[in-house]
């Protein structure tokens, strides 16, 4: 059997009552190191646009900013192919080498928008992400559909949003981020929902939950990506 199995039958079977314990603690590990990750990227960014010389590096050096962004991709897709063969510590390390670069990216929106707008859709997404982690938690409905209909959505908006790099059009800028808001609030249920399976099914061993930390993280920060583009105030 698949140990990542989310279908009905394996999800939502009575939990024996001594494996409880054992899944709540799960779940906080992971929500706790997608929490450390968060912040560690928030301070990061933080660091960054608050250093004049880092900015200066940055805006100077293009090749160093795109070199940043391509080692944040290969970071998460090695992560996301091999945590569950590394060790705890060299798992850990990684997720937070990969929050840390994320931080240095992302830098970049301090500068272009305000830290009240930033502020705001922060709480705003973290507000979502709440209600959208515990509808994924609690609801017996199966969404299982529902993330394979987001994984497709995600495949369009990355599409999209390459073409929207030749195309410079507002109206494609904004249904891009219309759908991306879709889909992350859609993967975000389906991951809290994924997240329990994996739990109830692994009993929390090895690194999942830094796998399932890696997920939401990704879930949070894109999603506030996105509603930024909705709520940010860009600077004069």
């Amino acid at each position: 059997m698949n140990p990542y199995d989310t279908t009905p039958e394996s999800r939502f079977q009575p939990i024996p009552i001594g494996t409880v314990d054992a899944i709540s603690a799960f779940l906080r590990r992971a929500y706790g190191w997608m929490f450390a990750g968060l912040t560690l990227t928030g301070a990061v960014a933080v660091g960054v646009a608050g250093n004049a010389s880092a900015v200066q590096t940055l805006v100077r050096n293009p090749m160093l900013f795109f070199g940043l962004m391509i080692a944040e991709l290969g970071l998460v897709v090695f992560l996301s192919a091999r945590i569950l063969k590394m060790s705890a510590a060299a798992a850990t390390a990684s997720f937070l080498v990969y929050s840390a670069l994320n931080g240095v990216t992302l830098s970049f929106i301090f500068l272009a928008y305000t830290a009240t707008s930033i502020a705001t859709t922060f709480f705003v997404t973290a507000g979502m992400f709440g209600a959208l982690a515990l509808i994924g938690t609690t609801t017996k409905r199966n969404l299982s559909g529902l993330g394979s209909f987001a994984m497709m959505g995600l495949v369009g908006v990355i599409l999209a949003s390459i073409a929207g790099m030749f195309l410079h059009s507002s109206g494609l800028q904004f249904g891009i981020s219309v759908v991306g808001v879709i889909v992350f609030t859609l993967l975000t249920a389906y991951d809290a929902q994924k997240l329990k399976a994996m739990a109830v099914a692994g009993g929390g061993a090895g690194n999942l939950a830094i796998l399932g930390a890696l997920a939401l993280y990704l879930d949070f920060v894109n999603l506030f990506l996105f509603m930024l583009r909705f709520l940010g105030s860009r600077r004069n």
